[in-house]
């Protein structure tokens, strides 16, 4: 699609960018073509060359939440680590990159699935398909399958609790509990020297 076209129609990236921003500040009934439309400086009609209806939208924002949050979520379970402390620091960065796992979002689909019982099942589903990624980095490092499950579903809960409070704690306190969450998950204290790796990933100086 030329420039032309961009500046008349939009591209799907676009109207997928606005319904994002709408669900996050609004909730999903901020997602709607019109609106959308205004906010994008944009004909209602331009919607239509790129999605079928307001369904096929919100399916793709769907679909976008998936990718990103579960997506992220599974990769960074799956990343090389020589130890279960650095592997859980892996999953770590998850808590404290946008780019990985988007809190907000993550909020806003929450907030959706307690209106929609379809969208309340697929999130049963991503939940599910999270902790058994976790589930799977214990018995990687010889955990027994049931101690496995519970650690998994421990650490879990408590970053689903820390995103659907929408806590926002100062940084340095933050990181300043990050050893004692890795042992409370683990059952292990890490080392400095993975420490000071995930800070050093975080741009953060502990002292």
């Amino acid at each position: 699609m030329d420039q032309t076209l961009d500046a008349v129609r939009g591209s799907a990236d676009m109207w997928l960018d606005a319904a994002y921003e709408g669900l996050v500040e609004g909730g999903v009934d901020a997602v709607r073509i019109l609106p959308l439309a205004k906010k994008l400086n944009l004909s209602r009609t331009s919607f239509y060359w790129f999605f079928k209806d307001r369904e096929e939208l919100l399916a793709a924002l769907l679909g976008r939440w998936k990718q990103k949050n579960t997506g992220h979520w599974i990769e960074r379970t799956e990343a090389y680590a020589d130890s279960v402390c650095e592997a859980m620091l892996n999953v770590f960065d998850c808590w404290f990159d946008d780019s990985l796992f988007d809190s907000r979002f993550e909020a806003a689909m929450r907030s959706w699935s307690q209106q929609s019982q379809e969208i309340a099942e697929q999130m049963a589903q991503d939940d599910a398909q999270r902790i058994a990624a976790l589930t799977a980095l214990f018995v990687r490092f010889d955990y027994e399958p049931r101690a496995a499950d519970v650690r998994a579903r421990v650490a879990y809960y408590t970053q689903a609790g820390y995103v659907s409070m929408k806590l926002h704690e100062d940084m340095a306190v933050r990181m300043s509990r990050i050893p004692e969450y890795v042992e409370v998950f683990t059952g292990v204290r890490p080392q400095q020297h993975e420490l000071q790796r995930f800070y050093s990933r975080r741009n953060f100086e502990f002292e």
